[in-house]
């Protein structure tokens, strides 16, 4: 019952946000305030409207996996209508930190954070490997068709959060979890 609620929450506050700004990192943004004050494109801050084949360093510094993978998604997408944003991507670890420091202070306790935001040393965003994709529409279609390119959402709070698992092309994507405190790889535990 507390996944179906938290899924349910995730969903509707998903719904709520801008239709560009459809990632944590776009929520805690504010473009100039808190502990983010310093960071700017060149840490991987995304402006409004940036698409998979601009060249910023949010977009040119992800894994040439993901990111060929993203594009081929996208420029398929595209037939159907559907633009593909990119609302986050690779990431410096001052920029990660920030979000973090952020969402410790939305959030109260770094517990309740780390379902949103993983340390520097943890997030797939600074090492190249997770984009984050809007608006709510290209993030619906990435969920219906994503497996076909290797693109998997990995948690079930972040429908926008998308990482290449190549296996998934033939086997589909692996069950999600429910939020990063259950992922083996943040928290180094091998529970499933």
């Amino acid at each position: 019952m507390a996944v179906i609620i938290a899924t349910i929450a995730a969903t509707v506050a998903w719904q709520l946000m801008t239709t560009s700004a459809i990632s944590l990192g776009a929520v805690l943004d504010p473009r100039g305030s808190g502990s983010l004050s310093g960071t700017g494109e060149d840490d991987g801050a995304v402006p409004d409207r940036v698409t998979v084949f601009d060249e910023l360093p949010a977009v040119a510094n992800l894994d040439p996996d993901l990111l060929s993978a993203v594009r081929r998604a996208a420029a398929d997408a595209e037939e159907d209508g559907i633009e593909f944003n990119v609302n986050s991507g690779w990431r410096s670890k001052a920029y990660q930190q920030g979000l973090l420091e952020d969402a410790i202070s939305q959030y109260g306790s770094a517990e309740e954070a780390a379902r949103w935001v993983a340390t520097p040393d943890k997030s797939a965003h600074v090492s190249g490997d997770a984009i984050d994709i809007g608006p709510v529409g290209a993030a619906a279609w990435l969920s219906r068709h994503g497996a076909r390119y290797g693109l998997c959402q990995i948690y079930r709070n972040e429908p926008w959060h998308y990482e290449l698992r190549p296996k998934a092309v033939k086997r589909g994507c692996p069950a999600m979890y429910a939020d990063p405190t259950e992922d083996p790889r943040i928290t180094g535990r091998r529970d499933r």
